[in-house]
């Protein structure tokens, strides 16, 4: 299929310029309210980038949003708008727990590969009943994905009260899992290789991740079934009429996508909580749509996408730590606008852009 836009235009100048219009607009408000943009600036960079536990901390954000971009990422490819993520993690993070409880004292080796593939099939599982839906009955993506992320919700509030919750603690949270299903932390894994770096919660679900993201990529780009997934997406009646069969492809892109969001369970339950908590997705599902759209639904690029909004997190945290003028409410309004122009008005510029670029190739050398 002919471009309008070559590679590089497409998946770096676009989303470059609707983050330099994000940062802008961001540098007005910090200006409002009488911080310097370019010293804000120094000091989100220097918290994120600027340290080991800085670095470790934003990449460990950056995890769980590799996973959710994923997950809307994957089903787009099929032309669907997966925004269930947050209920899908949630899930996810069920599975993880029911796995860490039933094996302590098993090694990590063993532990591991099964909690990944519970919480994959927890996820997707969650995210079958709307697929289904979908193909049987016409029911839209968008809007049961956004109920099931209420269902789930209210069903883990629900298990963690009166089921799973640890006897005579008043908190819905479960117990801790037994010491040998926690994740190594990267600061570990530098203590027996002789190195010094300072303490972060960054995990081994980081190397998962990227795993996850290779294969992603692989799967979509490399496979019979990603070519019918990215077939049904461009064109649907195309596809029927090429005996590809829409209904099921449907429902098994809706499925991994559920299943790359699960896996933020091995992150945030298995690698950092050591225990179920109510709530720990904390929004990663949302903003993973942001994540996908910015990185183009291209694995590789969600990975970079990832790293940015992780970066944010971390840098943001410093930023209200050194100056008392920016508030919780400023750094959400500050990664609202990132998301703002990133995700959903990421298509502002491409009119403009497009039209200079081809203004540009019709001049003769």
């Amino acid at each position: 299929m002919r471009r309008d836009l070559p590679v590089l235009v497409d998946y770096l100048l676009i989303p470059a310029l609707n983050l330099a219009l994000a940062f802008l607009v961001g540098a007005v408000v910090l200006a409002l309210i009488g911080v310097s943009p370019s010293d804000a600036l120094g000091t989100l960079l220097d918290g994120a980038f600027g340290s080991l536990d800085g670095l470790g901390y934003t990449l460990y954000y950056a995890t769980t949003f590799i996973f959710t971009g994923l997950a809307v990422a994957i089903p787009y490819q099929a032309g669907l708008f997966n925004i269930g993520g947050e209920g899908q993690a949630t899930l996810g993070g069920l599975g993880v727990t029911l796995v860490c409880q039933a094996m302590g004292g098993y090694p990590l080796w063993l532990t591991l590969p099964l909690a990944i593939l519970v919480a994959a099939l927890f996820g997707a599982g969650w995210a079958a009943v709307p697929a289904v839906l979908q193909v049987k009955r016409g029911s839209h993506i968008v809007i049961t994905t956004i109920m099931f992320n209420f269902l789930a919700a209210a069903f883990m509030t629900y298990l963690l009260i009166d089921m799973l919750r640890a006897p005579g603690d008043p908190s819905p949270e479960t117990g801790a899992f037994p010491a040998s299903t926690a994740l190594p932390y990267a600061h570990e894994w530098a203590q027996h290789l002789g190195l010094a770096m300072e303490e972060s919660p960054l995990n081994l679900s980081f190397l998962v991740a990227l795993a996850v993201a290779f294969l992603a990529w692989l799967f979509i780009r490399r496979t019979r079934w990603g070519y019918e997934i990215r077939a049904t997406g461009h064109n649907p009646s195309a596809a029927a009429y090429a005996a590809i069969p829409v209904g099921r492809v449907t429902v098994l892109a809706v499925c991994l996508g559920g299943a790359c969001a699960g896996l933020v369970g091995i992150n945030e339950v298995m690698g950092v909580l050591h225990r179920l908590v109510l709530g720990f997705t904390a929004g990663a599902g949302i903003v993973g749509i942001a994540v996908a759209l910015m990185g183009r639904n291209h694995p590789f690029g969600i990975v970079l996408a990832a790293i940015l909004f992780g970066a944010l997190y971390q840098g943001g945290a410093e930023l209200a730590f050194d100056y008392p003028q920016v508030t919780r409410d400023i750094i959400v309004v500050m990664d609202g606008l990132v998301i703002l122009f990133c995700g959903a008005l990421e298509n502002m510029l491409r009119a403009p852009v497009t039209r200079a670029w081809q203004r540009w190739r019709a001049v003769p050398a």
